[in-house]
């Protein structure tokens, strides 16, 4: 990284007066204000001192300006910093970025603004950044709400995406936990929020809709409710969209909270500000119910997206599966991810074709290989052009992708597979050819014009022949070039270099053309006046001649002039090029499908052991039954033997799981497998088993694990509890729910009446699937309360005793149990934890486990299985006199055995007689206890 520029402003007083005179910040301090000092950049204020946090990680960058009693703290940064202050504020932290230039007379404007979900002002900046999100194009949504008391709530949306000029909005009724929204959130992958102050410091409404968007890590925005006015939207609308759409006659606005949000939207955005906009969005409707439903929990809970810090890859679903070769490819991953398919024919249709490529290897490496990867990010190379912003260079990526276009369509006709020639050319085969067709024109165009011929030399320019002016100046640089070969041929005979290995002529960015000497070399050129230095860097000594600096300059000369003379050509070649931005987004759509097809299959394929395609039942009716399971993310881990199990999920016998079994048995693994496989058959993807059917899921509902809601002021039970609400209100017949404990977070009776009520109102109301996975192992009586619907599980754990152990209080010796987790779900209860266990595995002193397990054993003793109290009928003399008569009989009974050649069964048929005659033992109550046992 370059130095960090030195603080430099020519009236400091000036300046500080000016900086305290501006417009306060909108959303305070989660707004920063930048200076575009041309060069470079500041930040004074409490963003100095932010950014010194966040970007320099050191306080000792900041600067004063300004006298000591008039101080204002400031930092400088080159672009460099600038652009990983945006990437770390407009991505990970959810803030607002103001960019501000000087206007002259010590005045400043505001020239470009920013936010998590509007980052077109800054999208050169940010450069590839955009790509490494690992996520979905920026959305930006804004919602009115209509709430009355005891009601349902009326939830109006509208959402962006700027990348490519769609509106959207929805219109819907939600519970007060809001559930449908905060799917809608997750569906459409939004990055910030759009909400209306109605002027009252606590409306719960909106303090749900904030809690929710935070939930999901979402930066939230507030405009005033005036801003939701819905008096110009036609109009507004009017101007926006293109084609038959700014008619007047759309269906959506009639939806009057969601056009509410639309003109809030428009204002935030400006679009209207800029005439480039007009005529070119797209406004459609979107259907909350087309696609399964997920909240933030299940989010968390199947690893969707990649966290933080997530290191390897494979740790997220999104970083498995994203093998795809364009930018275009991988955001729509993100939303296919957040968007499982609710349609049967649709899953069927991409299954289809994931298929085909798994099954051909060659068609599935040559499209990766040598098609896929040559595709530049179409819908933003389309935005450049929309917004006047392309030039040549733009225009030959574009002809560059036209001419690969015949590469796809000829590896699409090789397939020999007739079951697969029909559904790959109706997706792509067929659109490709047509798209080809007419973009054949624009490739003609290009080849026409421009000088493709210079494009090895990185130069973008229009062909000579093309005009007669350019010819003459083409034929003098020509001269030139000639003129510099010569004196390069010159020096390298004075200098005795070889022209091919040491003694270059080359065009450097800085200093125009000129000769480099490698640095072993170097010294022939000293104490020669023919020679003059420039600079020594890395790569060698770079030197001219007075020959060639005169050269040079003719050449910087004609150059420019080439560039004068072809700026009007080079126009109208982009202007061109732009009318075909419809075509070339089209075509994006189609690539950007086949790229995530492929990367599916390519994960197929290349997965530990090889998915395979499920069989999918219509949404209501069928089982899910899944052979050898394995979860997809855990599997790909490095060193992992992963055990495989099976699931059955059958409506009329086991819609419900409860699982039991030991500490880190793998329970938690099982549930969050089934999550996983049933999210990825329904994107369309194959999964990971030997065999699979599934029904298709309307949702995927999860209580798992606390979350981070501690720091926000909600503690661990409240947080559960707020997950498990949202459970019971969202959740249908058709929903797949997967909880990981409950209740744990207050006192055992209470935690476990509410995981028994919960489950209750599961399967016998809801009539939901579900898998619990719990150490309430009397929550396993649900099973015999509804045999039809709940089935016990639970993981294997092989149990051995290891004797003589210390037991830490000086006395009797305890037995120790070696306990091995074999990871296997098999039907049955597990009766015991293993907690004690787990705290042996990370070295409790022995004293406290010692101490643990007796004091387990005297609760155990004190509570029957089904966690009613033991009541004590006997005394401590009733006691005494058991044992004395049970030990005189068993006295009896090894004399009367010993010696004797009886079986086994004989042997106990002897004990038995001998209990039943002794009447004292048998009418002893501590006995009575005992035997019933």
């Amino acid at each position: 990284m370059a130095s960090r520029p030195e603080l430099k402003v020519d009236d400091e007083g000036g300046f500080i007066r000016t900086f305290r005179s501006l417009p306060s910040k909108p959303e305070g301090n989660n707004t920063i204000r930048v200076f575009d000092r041309t060069d470079w950049y500041t930040a004074h204020g409490e963003d100095a001192e932010f950014i010194a946090r966040i970007v320099y990680k050191t306080t000792a960058v900041i600067r004063n300006l300004g006298r000591t009693d008039n101080a204002l703290p400031s930092v400088t940064m080159t672009t460099t910093v600038f652009r990983n202050l945006l990437r770390e504020a407009l991505f990970k932290l959810g803030k607002r970025v103001e960019i501000w230039e000087a206007s002259g007379k010590g005045q400043w404007k505001l020239v470009r603004q920013a936010s998590p979900g509007n980052l077109q002002a800054v999208e050169e900046e940010l450069g590839s950044g955009l790509d490494s999100q690992g996520d979905s194009a920026p959305i930006m949504l804004a919602v009115k709400i209509s709430a009355k008391a005891g009601e349902a709530r009326s939830v109006g949306v509208c959402f962006a995406d700027a990348s490519v000029r769609e509106l959207g909005v929805s219109e819907f009724l939600d519970n007060d936990l809001y559930s449908n929204f905060e799917s809608l959130l997750i569906q459409l992958g939004v990055k910030e929020c759009i909400v209306a102050t109605n002027g009252q410091k606590k409306d719960p409404e909106l303090t749900k809709i904030r809690q929710i968007a935070d939930s999901c890590g979402i930066a939230i925005s507030e405009r005033p409710a005036a801003d939701y006015a819905t008096k110009d939207i036609d109009q507004d609308l009017a101007r926006l969209l293109k084609g038959e759409n700014a008619m007047g006659l759309l269906p959506q606005t009639d939806l009057k909270l969601a056009m509410g949000s639309a003109a809030a939207l428009i204002k935030y955005l400006g679009v209207l500000t800029d005439p480039s906009n007009f005529g070119q969005y797209r406004l459609y409707q979107h259907d909350l119910s087309q696609f399964m439903k997920l909240d933030a929990a299940a989010l968390r809970a199947l690893n969707l997206m990649p966290g933080p810090r997530d290191g390897a890859k494979s740790m997220s679903l999104y970083g498995l599966l994203n093998h795809c070769k364009t930018p275009i490819g991988g955001r729509l991953l993100a939303q296919w991810l957040k968007q499982p398919l609710m349609n049967l024919s649709e899953i069927e249709r991409r299954q289809q074709l994931v298929e085909a490529f798994v099954t051909d290897t060659e068609l599935r490496q040559t499209m990766q290989e040598e098609h896929l990867r040559s595709i530049p990010d179409l819908y933003r190379l389309a935005k450049k052009f929309q917004r006047k912003l392309a030039n040549l260079e733009d225009v030959v990526r574009a002809y560059q992708v036209v001419i690969r276009l015949p590469g796809f369509i000829e590896a699409l006709e090789t397939v020999v597979d007739e079951q697969y020639q029909i559904p790959l050319g109706e997706q792509y085969t067929s659109k490709l050819k047509e798209l080809s067709n007419f973009l054949g024109k624009l490739a003609e165009m290009v080849e026409t014009t421009v000088d493709l011929d210079a494009l090895d030399r990185h130069e973008f320019i229009i062909k000579p022949e093309f005009d007669d002016k350019l010819r003459i100046i083409r034929t003098k640089l020509d001269k030139i070039k000639e003129g510099m070969e010569v004196e390069h041929r010159r020096a390298g005979k004075d200098l005795n270099q070889d022209m091919d290995k040491k003694l270059f002529l080359e065009n450097h960015r800085v200093h125009g053309y000129c000769f480099r000497l490698t640095r072993n070399e170097a010294s022939c050129i000293r104490n020669k006046s023919t020679y003059k230095e420039i600079s020594t860097q890395k790569n060698g000594v770079y030197f001219t001649t007075t020959k060639l600096q005169e050269l040079r300059r003719e050449h910087d000369q004609l150059s420019t002039a080439y560039n004068r003379t072809q700026s009007s050509l080079v126009s109208e070649v982009v202007s061109v090029a732009s009318s075909y931005v419809p075509v070339i987004e089209q075509l994006a759509a189609i690539i950007a499908h086949m790229d995530v097809i492929v990367s599916l299959a390519h994960v197929s394929v290349h997965a530990p052991t090889a998915y395979v395609r499920p069989k999918m039942h219509e949404r209501g009716t069928g089982d899910t039954i899944l052979r050898e399971a394995r979860h997809p993310c855990m599997e790909a881990q490095d060193d992992i033997n992963f055990i495989t199990n099976d699931v059955e999920l059958k409506r009329d016998e086991s819609r419900f799981l409860i699982i039991t079994g030991p500490n880190m048995g793998g329970k938690s693994t099982y549930i969050r497998t089934i999550g996983c496989i049933a999210l990825m058959a329904q994107i369309g993807c194959f999964v990971p088993c030997s065999e699979a059917e599934l029904t298709i899921f309307d949702c995927v509902l999860a209580r798992v694990g606390a979350s981070d809601s501690q720091l926000k002021g909600v503690s661990t039970f409240m947080a559960e509890m707020l997950e498990t609400a949202n459970i019971l209100k969202s959740a249908t017949r058709d929903s797949l729910i997967i909880i990981d404990e409950l209740g744990r977070g207050t006192s055992t009776y209470d935690g476990f009446g509410l995981a028994w009520a919960i489950s209750e109102e599961i399967v016998a109301h809801i009539g939901a699937f579900g898998c619990f996975a719990t150490h309430f192992h009397e929550l396993t009586a649900l099973a015999d309360k509804y045999p039809s619907a709940v089935k016990n599980l639970h993981v294997v754990a092989f149990v051995g005793e290891e004797a003589n152990t210390s037991n830490g209080g000086g006395g009797a010796s305890a037995k120790r149990r070696e306990v091995t987790l074999l990871y296997r779900v098999e039907p049955g209860i597990s009766d015991q934890s293993f907690g004690i266990h787990v705290a042996e595995l990370v070295r409790f002193p022995e004293k406290v486990t010692n101490m643990a397990r007796r004091k387990a054993e005297e609760l155990e003793d004190f509570t029957t299985v089904t966690g009613e109290q033991k009541t004590k009928e006997y005394s401590k003399e009733d006691a005494e006199e058991g044992s004395k008569l049970l030990k005189e009989m068993l006295k009896k009974w090894k004399e009367q055995v010993q010696g004797q050649d009886m079986t086994k069964d004989d042997k106990l048929k002897l004990m038995r007689d001998m209990v039943k005659s002794d009447e004292r033992l048998m009418a002893n109550p501590f006995f009575q206890s005992v035997k019933a046992l």
